[in-house]
């Protein structure tokens, strides 16, 4: 063997080099992954600690009022639709639409002609029928004295007169009577189309029955009024209405109708007075829901709901479309929270065990709450909420009043984490959100 070593100890350094440098290779490899992952985990965590600007606002205590929104359109409570009762062509009309009229006041005439025809032949037929019954009385009268004659004559000598003599004039009597009855039922009868004709004589002369101002107007001196009937309603004259009391008509969808009770009050708007607000109470509650004008089924179910105006203005008209807001449920002092503070995260209780899966009931428990700013991180803080304000909830519990809660923006809420960092910029409203 030569002093540079036997060939197997050459083979065997061979081999142990190659070893080394493929082990320091492979702790080269491990070292740069160990680098990357914590380069990328102080990367995340410095991501997470970054804070993130976000509004905030101080829980504190305001005055809550939940309510409900409708649509409908104003009346006045009493308004009387005035039709003809008789066919006719008006030959008077003494009102114009807006005018205020008085009760008994004579608003139009319609032609009487056919009508005083109708009463001249009514007065005829009871002149008649009178005249029939003074005959028949007169009659009755000349048989009753005929029977007396013969009954005096048959008490003084019964052989002057014979029993049946005696029967036929006692017949006359009664069968004058009946003609008498007769004549008077004619008579009667024959007042009684007199009457009737009067009466249709009068209903050509149309006053106010209330007191008001005429709303509509749909004749004019001329043109004939027609009369309805079973299948064809008549021409509407026109219409008188109180505005004394005015009514804003709504429609409330079914789902909020319970909440609503005789007394709430409400703010009116109106588009025909925009800006200026009018105070109402709750007068009416429909009993059944509104049906279509053609009676098919409707796509919603929505109740009728009656406003009183408080003060209505004497510039009110009948048919303006109105906007209601109605007040069901108040809280003051209430502990309250931006609306847009609020926001959902899964229940931790509705998550299963460890490896296991959730049920579709448990993936849909998902709890309501707010992120609270403390030492310049957001916790997410889970919370109980009462009625709904106008830009506030009302929260039962999970808060203090001084509590600091991120009220935006509305899309940075909805990402944020439990215990990200966050810094605070200028508040402002929550409802421009």
């Amino acid at each position: 063997m030569d002093a540079g070593g036997s060939p197997c100890a050459m083979a065997l350094n061979l081999d142990q080099v190659e070893y080394m440098t493929g082990m320091r290779k492979l702790g080269i490899g491990v070292g740069v992954i160990i680098v990357i992952g914590l380069a990328g985990w102080l990367a995340v965590r410095g991501a997470r600690d970054r804070p993130v600007e976000v509004r905030t606002e101080v829980v504190e205590t305001r005055d809550l009022a939940a309510t409900i929104t409708a649509t409908g359109s104003v009346r006045p409570r009493r308004q009387v639709n005035i039709s003809s009762d008789v066919m006719g062509r008006v030959v008077e009309l003494n009102v114009e639409e807006g005018d205020e009229v008085e009760r008994d006041m004579l608003l139009l005439r319609i032609d009487p002609t056919a009508s005083q025809a109708q009463v001249s032949r009514a007065e005829a037929a009871l002149s008649q029928s009178q005249s029939q019954v003074a005959q028949a009385r007169a009659n009755m009268v000349q048989a009753q004295r005929d029977l007396e004659r013969l009954e005096t004559l048959r008490v003084r000598d019964p052989n002057l007169v014979s029993g049946q003599a005696l029967e036929e004039a006692q017949t006359r009597v009664q069968v004058q009577e009946s003609t008498l009855r007769s004549a008077e039922f004619g008579a009667a009868q024959a007042r009684a189309q007199l009457e009737e004709a009067q009466e249709q004589r009068s209903r050509t002369t149309i006053t106010a029955p209330i007191s008001g101002r005429v709303t509509r107007l749909n004749i004019e001196e001329g043109e004939t009024a027609v009369v309805g009937t079973m299948n064809n309603p008549g021409s509407l004259l026109l219409t008188v209405s109180d505005l004394s009391v005015i009514e804003a008509v709504l429609t409330v969808d079914e789902t909020d109708v319970p909440r609503i009770s005789l007394g709430d009050s409400a703010v009116v708007e109106i588009d025909a007075f925009p800006g200026q607000p009018f105070a109402g109470r709750v007068s009416r509650i429909g009993n059944s829901a509104i049906q279509s004008a053609t009676g098919q089924a409707r796509a919603s179910v929505d109740f009728e709901v009656v406003l009183t105006l408080l003060d209505p203005p004497a510039t009110l008209r009948p048919d303006l479309s109105a906007t209601a807001d109605i007040v069901v449920e108040r809280r003051p002092g209430a502990l309250s929270v931006p609306i847009i503070a609020v926001t959902v995260r899964e229940d931790s209780a509705a998550v299963g065990p460890a490896g296991g899966t959730r049920t579709s009931a448990e993936a849909a428990r998902r709890k309501e709450g707010v992120f609270v700013v403390r030492d310049g991180r957001a916790h997410w803080t889970p919370v109980e909420l009462g009625i709904t304000g106008e830009e506030h909830f009302e929260v039962r519990s999970g808060l203090n009043r001084g509590d600091i809660v991120v009220s935006g923006p509305y899309q940075l809420i909805q990402n944020l984490t439990d215990g990200a960092a966050v810094s605070t910029q200028s508040s402002a409203n929550p409802a421009t959100e």
